[in-house]
C-alpha cells in the first residue's frame, strides 16, 4: 500500500502543478489585457518572479500614461501657442516666406492665400505689394545669411533678410520683408533736416565741414569762396530781423542763381557762407564774383544799398592745410574786400 500512496501522491502533485501553471499562463494573458490584479502565491520563487513582475509593468505602464498625458498637454498647448502664432503673424505688416531650396515652391507665407490657389503661387496681397518677389527668391544657400534692400515700381523700400532652414525635412531659404518706406522717407527728411539751413533751405555748415573734410581727404581740387553779408545788423537795427532775413534770402538767391545746384553752397553762420566749387578755377571765380558783387551793389530793390565781401582761394591738392586754416586765408582775403567797400560805401557796410 505504501508504493501506491506515493504514486498517487506524485499523481496528484503533477495534477496541482499543472493546474497552477494553467493558472499562471491565464494570469499572464489577463495581464497582456491589462488587468495588473493577478497574483500568484502557489509556485515559490516562480510566483514571487510573476508578482515583481507584474508590479513592475504596472509601474511602467502608470508612468507611461502619466508622461502621455504630460505629453498631451504639452501638444494642446502647443497648438493653441501655433495658432495663436499664426494668427499674429498674418497680421503683422511683413512678410514671412519659407521657400523650398530646389523647387522654389512656397511652403509657408503669413499672408493668407486664396482658396483654391497652389501652394507655389503668390496670393493676392504678395502679387499687389511685392512686385519683386521673384527676384528675392533667386538667393542661395551659399551665402548663409543677407540683408539687403528692395525698391518696387511704387517707390516704396523693403529690407529683405534671408537666411538658411531646415523646415519640415526641406532645404528651406526663410524670407523676412518689411516695409521700410516711411522709415526711409523719415530718414532722408531727418538728413535733410541735419545738413540745411533752416532760414535760407541751403546746405548749413555741418554739411560744409564734411563736405571739406571729403575734399581735403581725397585730395581734390577745389575752389573755396568766403561770403559775407554785409551791413546784416545795421538791416535789423534799421528796418527789423524780418527785413534783415529777406535780405539774406536776396543774397542768396543771387549765388545760388548763378552758380549750379552742384556746387557746394552753404550757410556757415548768421551772415557767413561759402561756396565751393570742383577744379582750380579761381580766377574765373574772381571774375564772377566780382560781376555779381556789382549787380548786388548797384540793384537798388531794397530802401538800403545791398553789398557782401568774399574771398577766393585754390585748393590744389597737393596742400597740407588744414580746413581752418584755409578758412582763415579766405577771411583775410574776404576781409581787404570789405575795406575797400566800405571806402567805395562809407554808408553801407556798418556791421
Amino acid at each position: 500500500m505504501g508504493g501506491m500512496d506515493r504514486k498517487f501522491s506524485v499523481q496528484y502533485e503533477s495534477q496541482e502543478f499543472r493546474a497552477d501553471l494553467e493558472r499562471l499562463t491565464w494570469q499572464l494573458r489577463q495581464t497582456a489585457k491589462g488587468d495588473y490584479s493577478q497574483q500568484s502565491d502557489r509556485l515559490g520563487e516562480l510566483s514571487d518572479a510573476f508578482n515583481e513582475m507584474i508590479r513592475q509593468v504596472k509601474e511602467r505602464e502608470t508612468k507611461l500614461k502619466e508622461e502621455i498625458e504630460a505629453a498631451e498637454k504639452r501638444a494642446e498647448v502647443t497648438e493653441g501657442f501655433n495658432e495663436l502664432l499664426v494668427e499674429l503673424l498674418s497680421r503683422r505688416n511683413e512678410w514671412l516666406l519659407v521657400v523650398d531650396m530646389d523647387s522654389k515652391e512656397i511652403l509657408y507665407c503669413n499672408k493668407k492665400r486664396e482658396k483654391g490657389s497652389r501652394k507655389d503661387e503668390f496670393c493676392k496681397t504678395c502679387k499687389n505689394r511685392l512686385s519683386f518677389r521673384n527676384e528675392i527668391l533667386k538667393w542661395n544657400r551659399k551665402e548663409q545669411y543677407k540683408v539687403w534692400e528692395m525698391q518696387d515700381e511704387n517707390e516704396s523700400y523693403y529690407r529683405v533678410t534671408s537666411f538658411y532652414l531646415e523646415w519640415k525635412e526641406h532645404n528651406s531659404c526663410v524670407y523676412i520683408v518689411v516695409d521700410i518706406t516711411d522709415e526711409k522717407r523719415m530718414t532722408s527728411t531727418l538728413t535733410s533736416k541735419a545738413y540745411h539751413d533752416a532760414g535760407t533751405g541751403i546746405k548749413n555748415r555741418l554739411f560744409f565741414e564734411e563736405y571739406m573734410e571729403m575734399i581735403l581727404k581725397e585730395n581734390q581740387k577745389a575752389t573755396l569762396c568766403y561770403l559775407d553779408l554785409d551791413g546784416l545788423k545795421y538791416v535789423n537795427d534799421k528796418f527789423g530781423h524780418q527785413e534783415g532775413d529777406i535780405y539774406i534770402q536776396c543774397f542768396v538767391e543771387l549765388i545760388r542763381g548763378s552758380f549750379r545746384s552742384s556746387d557746394a553752397f552753404a550757410r556757415i553762420g548768421g551772415d557767413e557762407f561759402c561756396l565751393v566749387l570742383t577744379g582750380g578755377i579761381k580766377e574765373l571765380i574772381e571774375r564772377k564774383m566780382a560781376d555779381l558783387l556789382h549787380e548786388f551793389q548797384t540793384e537798388k530793390f531794397r530802401e538800403y544799398r545791398c553789398s557782401f565781401s568774399y574771398g577766393i582761394v585754390e585748393i590744389s591738392g597737393e596742400e597740407e592745410l588744414s580746413l581752418k586754416e584755409l578758412l582763415d586765408e579766405a577771411d583775410a582775403i574776404m576781409y581787404e574786400c570789405k575795406r575797400k567797400n566800405k571806402e567805395k560805401y562809407p554808408e553801407l557796410v556798418r556791421g
